[in-house]
């Protein structure tokens, strides 16, 4: 069992290998020493101020912070980046750094410095300006106006395009609520389009309604903006036609319903709804005349140079969808006069304020090293109230998150109902061995494929550790609001446990459980060779999980970082959360905890299993001794136990509550007249069996 053991221990070091842990106020003051000083944690938002000493004062400076805690995009590997970084109280990033990240070019292929060199290029830059990525040989300045370039990593552009805006939207987090941007606006409460509202509206009343922006600047009026500047003049093109069209834009957010679905033909709205994540924008851009605002090496996905978004006066991310679409007539709109343009989810755009977009021309003087000379044309696009929703003023962030998921939650209501009846009739359910084969693995599979895979409602042992974290930090338990299935999960736990123990939510509710279960069955469906552990050592095999459970327990209060690695033992994360989409290593461990249960029933529920064991101990609380029994079980009937797959069963007949996992098979026998051994033998001495109901008795077994 030591050994066992080890290997455990070993394997989770390898798969925490690079992985670093929640940071601390020690860890900081390494990376920040004198004259910095790093402060307490925030209470209200997880940042760390930092000050620094000038003479006899102290000042405030600016706060450090951990990416995760405010965005978490998956990466390529399907986890998050998160990244550690320090920004100034203007808004200028003092520095960041990887904290941890599962990219697999940085991981297998180029190895880490790549990866750390395109960080430390945001050192010294402003939230303020608008940075893009470049690959290739750069051909422009770093520095164009307002405009950053910097260098991306070739092979790498997905995993440095999810760094920069898990960067800029973290940081525009704390930017609003810290530093005062966009007037002290809340992310959390920004206005959302109301997917299922919809009005008919023809193309004269999309312009009549302002609901498509039009921008027209004829060539004299971009010269009039120059009029005074070393660029003024320098348009000879426009100068002989000064009546002539410049440009002639026109904009719109397509993702609202009411807009996108009467300006695109029905093929194109449906096309281009399913490159938008839940939450995104889409903003089509039309235009005429001699400026097109996508030059000659404007690149297909990416950001334009000659249009910026902003709202409150922050920059906002917009990329290129390269989308061919037609208009509501069929019309089709041309590549080299359209483009539309995402903007993710996680920027924050705020529908309720306008969207203040802005045409950027610049000039060059000179030959060798040009002189820039830029003029901007801004214009907005306002959305009217009626196609969005505004959260209340008072309301939280998880009520509305709550409101979102209303109809999960009714799904999962109704299921645990269900499943309540089902085990309050158990005499119904289990009277029938056919009938409860086909209600179990139709459970079974409910509870994989929604409960866990769709609504990710998969319980964990990091549930009780960030209990334990939060009571030493003396903080509340009312993060957990913010994750309604987990809540509503806990609730039906917490009061079965009375009734039933652990075995509810162990047997018929964890998807990972369910899983392993389907695979077992479809193991014996193959007829691969079963292996049944020895009793005795099946017993101390058992004992590993609260050994498990203790380390990771101890370690959350005592050293949280270890904790963080010690809870990956628990293959929940990469087989539901994130669908076997993670750094190899831990695919592998996934993998390998199924297959065993191909083998041995359950192998990671029974043995390893952290979160089970929690729950067993907390199982102590059941009042019930539910599934029945006779005089008989266990003298001189052994049937039940050798049945049991879980090999909870005692000898003497009693059910080990502890690790029960509520499979019914014993009860299924228990009234079957073709397996119950007692039953068979009083039925061909043509007597009745007396059943002992013991589902109001007191006291776990």
């Amino acid at each position: 069992m030591r050994q066992l053991f080890a290997a455990v221990l070993l394997l989770l070091a390898v798969l925490q290998s690079g992985q670093a842990g929640v940071m601390t106020k020690a860890t900081l003051s390494q990376k920040f020493p004198s004259p910095y000083i790093v402060g307490d944690k925030d209470t209200e938002l997880p940042v760390w101020p930092i000050f620094k000493q000038e003479m006899t004062s102290i000042e405030l400076i600016g706060y450090v912070y951990e990416s995760i805690d405010f965005v978490s995009l998956p990466g390529f590997a399907g986890a998050p980046i998160n990244l550690l970084v320090a920004l100034d109280a203007k808004g200028n990033f003092m520095d960041v750094q990887v904290v941890s990240h599962h990219e697999p070019v940085f991981l297998e292929g180029y190895g880490p410095q790549p990866l750390i060199n395109f960080v430390s290029q945001y050192k010294g830059l402003s939230l303020t300006q608008n940075i893009t990525i470049e690959t290739g040989t750069r051909q422009k300045s770093r520095m164009d106006g307002n405009n950053v370039r910097i260098d991306g990593v070739s092979k790498a552009t997905a995993s440095v395009r999810i760094i920069n805006q898990t960067l800029l939207t973290s940081s525009l987090a704390v930017a609003r609520k810290k530093l005062g941007f966009s007037g002290s606006h809340d992310p959390d409460q920004i206005a959302r389009v109301k997917t299922n509202y919809f009005e008919t509206l023809t193309g004269a009343q999309l312009f009549g309604k302002n609901l498509i922006a039009h921008l027209a600047l004829a060539n004299l009026e971009v010269e009039k903006a120059y009029a005074g500047s070393l660029g003024e003049g320098l348009d000879t093109e426009g100068s002989a036609d000064p009546d002539g069209m410049f440009i002639d834009l026109y904009s719109a957010l397509v993702s609202v319903p009411s807009i996108g679905k009467n300006l695109l033909d029905a093929a194109s709205w449906q096309r281009l709804s399913e490159r938008l994540e839940k939450g995104d924008h889409a903003i089509l851009v039309m235009w005429g005349g001699r400026y097109s605002i996508t030059p000659e090496d404007f690149k297909p996905g990416t950001s334009p140079e000659r249009l910026s978004l902003k709202q409150s006066g922050l920059p906002i991310e917009m990329r290129d969808l390269d989308l061919e679409l037609k208009l509501a007539d069929g019309t089709p709109l041309s590549p080299e006069n359209m483009k539309v343009f995402r903007v993710i989810a996680q920027t924050g755009l705020d529908l309720s304020k306008p969207l203040e977009l802005s045409l950027d021309v610049k000039r060059e003087k000179g030959m060798v090293y040009p002189e820039i000379i830029r003029a901007s044309f801004p214009y907005r696009i306002e959305v009217p109230e009626r196609f969005y929703d505004v959260p209340a003023g008072d309301n939280k962030t998880w009520v509305s998150i709550w409101q979102q998921r209303a109809t999960e939650l009714g799904v999962l209501a109704g299921a645990l109902l269900i499943l309540s009846i089902l085990l309050l009739q158990q005499r119904w359910l289990t009277a029938n061995a056919r009938r409860f084969t086909v209600i179990r693995i139709s459970f079974l599979t409910f509870t994989l494929g929604f409960i866990g895979w769709y609504a990710q409602g998969q319980l964990s042992i990091v549930n009780l550790t960030g209990v334990v974290h939060s009571l030493k930090a003396s903080r509340g338990l009312a993060f957990f609001l913010y994750d309604p299935m987990t809540v509503c999960l806990w609730a039906f736990v917490a009061i079965t446990f009375f009734l039933w123990g652990r075995a509810t939510f162990c047997g018929w509710l964890c998807p990972f459980g369910a899983l392993q279960e389907l695979v077992s069955r479809v193991a014996r469906l193959l007829r691969i060779p079963q292996i049944k552990v020895r009793r005795s050592t099946d017993a101390k095999l058992k004992k590993i999980k609260y050994g498990v459970l203790a380390a990771i327990l101890l370690s959350a209060w005592f050293a949280p970082e270890v904790s963080d690695s010690l809870v990956e033992i628990e293959p929940f994360k990469t087989g539901i959360t994130l669908y076997f989409v993670r750094a190899w290593p831990f695919v592998a461990y996934a993998i390998a905890t199924v297959l065993a249960s191909a083998l041995v029933y359950k192998f990671f529920c029974r043995y390893l299993c952290p979160f089970g064991a929690g729950l067993a101990i907390l199982g102590k609380l059941q009042l019930l001794k539910w599934l029945p029994r006779r005089a008989e079980c266990g003298t001189p009937c052994q049937t039940c136990k050798h049945s049991c797959d879980y090999q909870a069963i005692r000898p003497d007949g009693k059910i080990d509550y502890a690790e029960c996992f509520q499979c019914m098979d014993c009860v299924v026998i228990y009234h079957s007249d073709t397996q119950c051994a007692p039953r068979i033998l009083q039925a061909k001495r043509g007597m009745t069996i007396p059943i002992r109901p013991v589902q109001a008795s007191l006291g776990a077994q």
